[in-house]
């Protein structure tokens, strides 16, 4: 019998243990998220909305001379929303405008693995294309809102990041949220006499 335990022992040892294993993928960080709250954007400028509190309003530095272009600059999560504006006149019209925003959108064509555009009417009257693009691409998430005539606001979200975008799903999802609602709540300034 005392045989019999280490050669059980051997044996079980030898079984039991496998050779082929493979090592874990890293994990990713849990990202606690807070309620969703926002605040009105009003002065000095030809729109409003509601933008959330996470985020900080800045002047755009890309494009200087375009005082009404800005970002929501989500610090906190590593993200930022570019919003541009034109105007729509005799020297801008509405057809330029929203073919520029679509050849944005679909430059990303190369690496999505989709993009699933969405044609919407805001609470306030508005036209508003929404684009929501899937695989691993800069922005995950476009949008434009007109009223056809007069004013043509564009957005796009960017994070600061090289994580894969199944990591920033999470975030990605509470900034969609987010920018739902900030389209929702946009308001162009009216033309007098109107």
């Amino acid at each position: 019998m005392k045989r019999f335990f280490p050669l059980a022992f051997l044996v079980l040892v030898c079984f039991a243990c496998e050779t082929n294993w493979l090592p874990k993928p890293p994990g990713y960080n849990r990202i606690d998220l807070p309620r969703h709250e926002y605040n009105r954007l009003e002065e000095g400028y030809p729109y409003q909305f509601d933008f959330s509190t996470l985020s900080q309003v800045e002047a755009d530095s890309f494009n200087l001379s375009e005082k009404e272009w800005i970002n929501l600059n989500y610090k906190k999560l590593g993200a930022k929303v570019h919003l541009t504006y034109k105007k729509i006149d005799q020297n801008t019209d509405f057809k330029a405008l929203s073919n520029d925003a679509f050849n944005l959108t679909a430059k990303h064509q190369i690496k999505a693995y989709g993009i699933e555009e969405v044609v919407l009417l805001t609470p306030n009257g508005y036209s508003a294309v929404v684009a929501e693009l899937t695989g691993e691409v800069p922005t995950q998430f476009q949008f434009f809102v007109t009223d056809s005539t007069s004013h043509f606001l564009r957005g796009a979200l960017y994070f600061n990041t090289a994580l894969k975008n199944d990591s920033l799903a999470p975030v990605i999802e509470y900034i969609k949220i987010d920018l739902a609602h900030l389209i929702n709540t946009v308001n162009f300034e009216k033309k007098a006499g109107n």
